[in-house]
């Protein structure tokens, strides 16, 4: 018979203890969502924000990370970690394309990187740690049995404690400001599914609020209102079909969820202060021929 024992000792706990209410607490932490991708030739990623951190996994492939002016290189087994309202975009080698798994976490700031805004962490001998505990994750919210919110709170809660163990991340406890939970699901919502046909009463369900309320709330929150941020995200994401396809006024139209050609260039007009045809000729330079 083999036997193998291992006690903490009570200046380990006590260690642990006394740990529990700083930098390493990470018990104000919760999950919001998880999401599972592989990149493919139809997804375009404008610059974003998100009002929570977001921490970005590379599964496999080649890529970067457009961090305003900053441009960084991504790969296997890197994490991308990015605080709220920080602008950002992913964009993948077609040769490599990106898989990755992404959380987005509210009550945790970010506070060392670059101006304490993002940062990029390889994990080297942890990878298979990281990656077996982003994938139960997953599982947890996939099968949801019995259990399966707080399970996934402890397995976020690993998750960090692994960043923290193999790399130099710091963090400290958010305050999640409540009032706006309802606003901030419908504008992950919104990005989601902006191309869909989205009603305000619809996302007014979504969030289980008054429409009216969630006008009001939504305006405080981001100056703008539920409908006209789905404009702007149309809008903005037909600006890369205009430069970067031939498609027709009215393709893009139907595409992007605007109920007709005259009603995109007229919501387009007024965004960017000229004609779809406009910026077409404007972004390319020349005509082409």
């Amino acid at each position: 018979m083999s036997n193998k024992r291992y006690d903490l000792s009570p200046k380990d706990v006590a260690a642990a203890q006394c740990s529990a209410g700083q930098a390493n607490d990470y018990s104000s932490a919760r999950l919001l969502y998880a999401t599972a991708a592989t990149y493919g030739p139809d997804w375009h990623s404008l610059p974003h924000t998100h009002d929570c951190i977001e921490l970005f996994y590379v599964v496999s492939g080649v890529g970067q990370f457009r961090m305003g002016h900053d441009l960084l290189a991504v790969a296997k087994g890197d994490l991308v970690i990015i605080n709220p309202q920080v602008e950002h975009t992913e964009l993948s080698l077609y040769s490599h394309p990106l898989e990755y798994i992404v959380l987005g976490v509210e009550g945790l700031q970010f506070t060392t990187g670059t101006n304490g805004q993002y940062g990029v962490y390889n994990f080297h001998g942890g990878q298979e740690a990281v990656l077996h505990i982003l994938q139960s994750i997953l599982q947890e919210l996939e099968q949801r049995t019995t259990g399966y919110v707080q399970m996934c709170q402890l397995l976020l809660e690993m998750l960090l404690l692994l960043l923290g163990r193999y790399t130099n991340f710091a963090s400290s406890a958010e305050p999640t400001r409540r009032a706006s939970k309802e606003c901030a699901i419908v504008k992950r919502y919104i990005d989601a599914n902006f191309k869909e046909n989205i009603s305000l009463d619809q996302l007014a369900e979504l969030a289980h609020v008054n429409k009216y309320y969630l006008v009001h709330s939504f305006s405080r929150e981001y100056q703008i209102s539920p409908i006209n941020y789905l404009i702007q995200r149309r809008v903005k994401e037909s600006c890369y079909l205009l430069s970067d396809t031939d498609h027709s006024l009215s393709q893009i139209s139907h595409t992007m969820g605007f109920s007709s050609p005259s009603y995109f260039s007229q919501s387009f007009r007024k965004l960017m202060g000229m004609s779809p045809m406009e910026y077409r000729k404007q972004s390319r330079g020349t005509p082409r021929r």
